[in-house]
């Protein structure tokens, strides 16, 4: 009998011609979704589902959710902590949901407000694949083996560059050699979205990373179709689309467009512009009747909004103004502070017309470092940067529930941004929090610029100020024309084209995060867009360089500074003590916090403190610990000690290195009592002498340094003393034996 539960697979293979083999593959696992595929690479397997309701939702937007997961057991780890079980996502797998999310949103259509949700897992690792660059590939895919509405197949790359030659979907350790780290989303025709971090590269190289990328997605597009024509494309579903009135479409538009169009030509403040399309709305309401409201509630809103935007969005291109009566390439007012808050180690606001950013830096022992616990990456980052945006920066007033997925990606846009620029030899932990205290566009540019700032405040030698800015775009198809902004608005940035936010030194891009919301975007206006953002960067880095031209020599009085030393592997027991008694004995008493780590043999100490003399005892304590005197040198030593055989010596150079200095080790002269000779707590001079061989003792002296007196006699020869007592004792030992023969 035909056995037919065994499924039928189809798959397609995609070939970037670098030795690996990109499979995706339908039919096997999850055929209750309403789109699944399994994306291979090497060992790394990745699910992808996506599942989206038939009803549509009581809301005027896309409830869209994209959940990317990397479970332990895939790379065969257990969760860290407590609770053996994978809680929320690490910061690292909300970057990836992002990424994933701003490719796709766009393309579904308008009118479309079904719940839909996309799961990408990653179910086996490979540690030569970067999984997150084939979350975008997956995510497509399975939308398209699905019946859910969206205009056309995506896909995403991720491009390295090694030794001047472009490098798709690199692994870890190929991006270590890389001077870049972008990944591109695109559709087979337009570039959608570029995220990425640089070593200060060219416009124009950027741009070539670019068009590499879109080549090689074009390959995984093509293979999604292949696979989707294999299976049998499945008709698009049908929904409830929003109802149209082109009769009240054009009624609100005559009512609105002039109106704001006058308004947005007056330059004013973000309240003010509220405030007065308010006022329009309240008077457009007023001009319909209670059944009318009733029956057009909705519809009236959409239609101000769409008429609202055609009249600041025609300002620009009519005229070249902007709504707070700027021209296209005009940067707002800047002011700039250093050393605002006292108690910290570096302080600096930015402020850039109505967006604000305070930025704090904090520096630490590697202690401190951010730990990143992932199945696909496992390491440590001693230099991090934490971006916050309460409510009251835009005048909200609305529930705080943790961090969100935009404040992680800001902060890793701005961190990416001043990364490079952090000098390898930096003895530091550092973590910079940015505080948005106003926003009205590109906080997160905001946050580079103060992080700058508040770097140098703090003494960090960073190699180069880093400035950032974020380019929109408003563009007509139908008359070709265009107008690239700088230093968008919030207002612009939700009516524009493209957002595009890019960092950088004088000498190149060192990050940047593109979002394109309009198809077909030329190369041409992408290259003006970053030649114009050069120019706003340089700008802005004038502003900078006003407040704080250089790095401070030194960490403030306040800050903690940094020693390094290091301490034979065979010692670390000994400094750290019983239990670690003796560090935390060691850290109470200088007020310092001591780290003790293993490498390449030996223990490399970290001490960290803000009072020199603290750290000068730590370091002689270390100093003690591995001092060995070397033969025939000279050493201060103070007696510490009395005895009826000798005194107790300790190095001044090495406190709690003790020795003993015998009694005939003191003086030339015969000595009967220590005490004759010197006392408790002399301070003198002592040579070491090296290790005795009759006593395998380590031996000094202190007569050795002083003149012999006059008519000194030595004493005879140990040997010969010897000698005589040997013959004393073969003696006594003979009587001891003949009177036990006796016996």
């Amino acid at each position: 009998m035909k056995n037919t539960m065994i499924p039928k697979v189809y798959s397609e293979v995609i070939d970037h011609g670098d030795g690996r083999k990109i499979t995706i593959e339908t039919g096997k696992l999850a055929k209750q979704a309403h789109g699944s595929v399994v994306v291979r690479c090497g060992k790394a397997m990745l699910l992808c589902t996506v599942v989206s309701n038939y009803e549509q939702s009581d809301v005027d937007f896309l409830p869209l959710t994209v959940d990317y997961r990397e479970k332990f057991a895939a790379a065969g780890r257990y969760p860290g902590g407590f609770f053996k079980r994978e809680a929320r996502p690490s910061d690292g797998e909300v970057l990836t949901m992002r990424i994933v999310d701003r490719v796709l949103r766009p393309l579904f259509p308008s009118d479309y407000h079904a719940e839909t949700q996309i799961m990408i897992q990653l179910m086996s690792h490979d540690e030569e694949v970067m999984p997150d660059s084939l979350a975008g590939l997956a995510a497509s895919t399975a939308i398209q083996l699905s019946d859910i509405p969206i205009e056309c197949p995506t896909s995403e790359v991720r491009v390295g560059r090694i030794n001047g030659e472009f490098v798709v979907n690199p692994s870890h350790s190929q991006l270590k050699e890389s001077d870049l780290d972008m990944v591109i989303g695109a559709s087979e025709d337009s570039v959608m979205m570029v995220e990425g971090e640089m070593d200060e590269i060219s416009e124009e190289e950027m741009v070539e990373a670019i068009k590499f990328a879109h080549e090689h997605i074009k390959l995984q597009i093509q293979a999604q179709l292949r696979l989707v024509d294999a299976v049998g494309r499945k008709p698009t579903r049908e929904y409830d689309a929003e109802p149209k009135n082109e009769e009240l479409e054009k009624r609100i538009h005559d009512f609105v467009y002039n109106r704001v169009y006058d308004i947005a030509k007056s330059a004013s403040t973000k309240h003010d512009r509220r405030e007065a399309f308010s006022a329009i709305q309240e008077e457009l309401l007023g001009t319909f009747s209670e059944e009318e409201l009733e029956e057009y509630n909705g519809m009236i809103k959409k239609y101000f909004n769409s008429s609202e935007k055609e009249a600041i969005r025609d300002l620009t291109l009519n005229e070249g103004l902007r709504l707070d009566g700027r021209k296209t390439s005009e940067i707002r007012p800047i002011w700039c502070e250093i050393d605002y808050l006292p108690s910290t180690h570096g302080s600096a606001i930015f402020t850039r017309g109505e967006t604000q950013a305070l930025a704090t830096v904090t520096l630490g022992t590697s202690r401190e470092a951010n730990v990143i616990d992932m199945p696909s990456y496992e390491g440590e980052e001693t230099f991090y940067l934490h971006y916050n945006f309460p409510p009251f920066s835009t005048g909200e007033a609305r529930p705080i529930r943790g961090t969100s997925r935009r404040e992680i990606g800001h902060g890793n846009l701005a961190q990416r941004a001043l990364k490079r620029m952090i000098p390898e030899d930096c003895p530091y932990t550092v973590r910079i929090v940015t505080e948005i205290l106003e926003s009205n566009g590109s906080s997160s540019m905001a946050t580079v610029c103060s992080g700058t700032m508040a770097l140098m405040d703090a003494g960090i030698q960073l190699i180069k100020p880093v400035s950032g800015i974020a380019m929109g775009l408003i563009s007509d198809a139908k008359t070709g024309r265009h107008a690239v902004l700088s230093d968008i608005l919030g207002d612009e940035d939700h009516l524009g084209d493209m957002d595009f936010k890019v960092t950088g030194t004088r000498d190149g891009i060192t990050a940047c995060q593109m979002d394109i919301k309009v198809k077909g975007l030329s190369y041409d206006i992408l290259v003006q867009a970053l030649k114009q953002a050069r120019d706003g960067r340089f700008h802005i880095l004038d502003k900078i360089e006003e407040t704080i031209s250089q790095p401070r020599e030194n960490v403030k009085p306040h800050a903690p500074k940094i020693v390094y030393t290091s301490i034979p592997e065979d010692l670390i027991g000994a400094f750290i003590g019983p239990g670690g008694k003796i560090i935390q004995e060691l850290q109470k008493r200088t007020k310092t916090t001591i780290v003790v780590n293993e490498e390449e043999g030996k223990g490399i100490i970290e001490i960290l403190g803000t009072d020199q003399a603290g750290i000068d005892e730590v370091l002689r304590a270390v100093e003690s610990l591995v001092f060995k005197p070397e033969v025939g040198s000279v050493y201060e030593v103070r007696v510490v000690k009395m005895l009826d055989f000798g005194v107790v010596v300790e190095y001044l150079e090495a406190p709690g290195n003790e020795n003993l200095l015998h009694i005939s080790e003191l003086a030339w002269e015969r000595t009967e009592s220590v005490e004759d000779v010197v006392k408790l707590g002399d301070v003198f001079d002592i040579k070491y002498m090296g290790i005795d061989p009759r006593t395998k003792k380590e031996r000094i002296s202190r007569k050795v340094l002083l003149p012999k007196p006059e008519g000194y006699q030595p004493r005879p020869p140990r040997n010969d003393r010897n000698d005589r007592n040997d013959r004393n004792d073969n003696r006594s030992g003979g009587r001891d034996n003949r009177h036990r023969g006796r016996k």
